[in-house]
């Protein structure tokens, strides 16, 4: 179902594209791409200069190459464009020190605590949020078949529809389904 229409008229004045893929590689590992490309649709003026309209203001990449058991093995960035070239893409902030990582393993808060506020690039720490959910969707046709596993579905109580003692549970996953009116 989409969006109500806007009550007002409107002019864009900002545009965020953000895109996720996620890549089987021949050897075995995956990969995890993820881009941040911010536009204006008029002129933008900052202390650096002028951005244009449709000019890239960020353009951020990330891409992490993990195992099966979501491990970060490697990781590297680049800034294609940034508000102020020169300092914002020199001397960036080292995130391959997320190798050896888990993905969901206290991630989160390892990048927070790597890489909050003055420590990272706010989109560049922006964009490692998500690579966990979009590694288990690159995965997830690779899993083992849920209803025969003797390991709770990943899914289950991570998200308001999915918790144990949901209908949506005894209907999918009838084996994880937990009564919370036992009686």
């Amino acid at each position: 179902m989409p969006l109500p229409t806007p009550s007002a008229k409107r002019v864009r004045m900002h545009q965020r594209s953000v895109k996720f893929e996620g890549f089987k590689r021949a050897d075995g590992l995956w990969d995890i791409e993820a881009r941040l490309v911010d536009t204006k649709d008029h002129d933008f003026p900052l202390s650096s200069g002028l951005i244009r309209p449709g000019q890239a203001v960020h353009d951020m990449s990330v891409r992490i190459t993990i195992d099966s058991k979501k491990t970060i093995l490697e990781a590297a960035t680049c800034a294609d464009a940034a508000p102020y070239p020169g300092y914002c893409d020199t001397n960036p902030p080292d995130y391959s020190k997320i190798v050896g990582l888990n993905l969901f393993k206290g991630f989160l808060k390892a990048v927070k605590d790597m890489f909050g506020m003055t420590r990272g690039c706010a989109h560049m720490s922006e964009l490692l949020m998500f690579l966990p959910t979009v590694a288990l969707q690159t995965l997830a046709g690779e899993a083992v078949d849920e209803h025969d596993s003797e390991h709770k579905p990943f899914q289950l109580d991570r998200c308001h529809a999915l918790v144990s003692h949901s209908e949506t549970v005894q209907r999918y996953y009838p084996r994880w389904y937990r009564n919370q009116n036992p009686g």
